[in-house]
This record gives structure tokens, sequence and C-alpha cells, in this order.
């Protein structure tokens, strides 16, 4: 896989990860002009914003390092502009699924409140 299909592997592994889960998807690739959030949930009253990384290896370290303080408050932009074009009023939460899968393993990790807005 290149890439690009591999983003695109892992966005639907974590999306039916976090389904058998209980969260009720609500967006997945929400664009912002340039920017994106991979998945945009609901989840015990909460929306949930979801980052999804996907390597092939560790060999550059687990695939949430990627979620660098730039690519965090990408996700906080965009995730506001989601709140107000969709008038949502529910607290918020930012998680990142981090994935590494290959031929010969596969692993998901969910971590949850992985970062917070900036006051």
């Amino acid at each position: 896989m290149n890439h690009i299909e591999l983003g695109k592997f892992g966005e639907d592994l974590a999306s039916k990860h976090l389904i058998s889960k209980g969260f009720e998807l609500l967006h997945r690739n929400y664009r912002w002009g340039k920017l994106e959030i991979d998945i945009v949930c609901l989840h015990h009253g909460k929306l949930i914003i979801v980052e999804v990384k996907t390597r092939n290896s560790f060999a550059l370290g687990k695939p949430f390092l990627a979620v660098t303080l730039v690519k965090q408050r990408q996700i906080i932009k965009v995730a506001n502009q989601y709140i107000v074009e969709h008038q949502r009023t529910e607290e918020i939460r930012f998680d990142v699924v981090s994935i590494v899968h290959n031929s010969k393993q596969q692993e998901i990790e969910h971590i949850v409140d992985a970062f917070y807005p900036v006051v």
C-alpha cells in the first residue's frame, strides 16, 4: 500500500474500532480549507474529534508521536469551525487512534484525551 491507501485503510480500521466501542460516527474527513479532521463522533454525550495516524512499522516511533503541537493547533481550528457550522453544543474531547499495520502485525491504540486546546 502507498501512504494514501495506508491512511485510508487506517481511517477505516479506526472507524470500525470506534463503532465497536459504542461511538456514533458523525463525519469522516471533514474539511475546512486545506485542513481536515479525520473522524468526528459522539460518545457518552461528548463530541469526540479523532486524529488517526497509521504507519506500516515502528521505525519512526509510535504513530501518535506525529500529532505535534502544530498538528494539534490545526485540528483545534477545524474543530472550532465544525462546532460553529454544525451548531454543536456538547463538551468536546480530542482523541488519537494510532495504528501500525503490516503483513506481520496490526496494533491499534486509542488515546483518549490525547491533547487539550490551549486557552
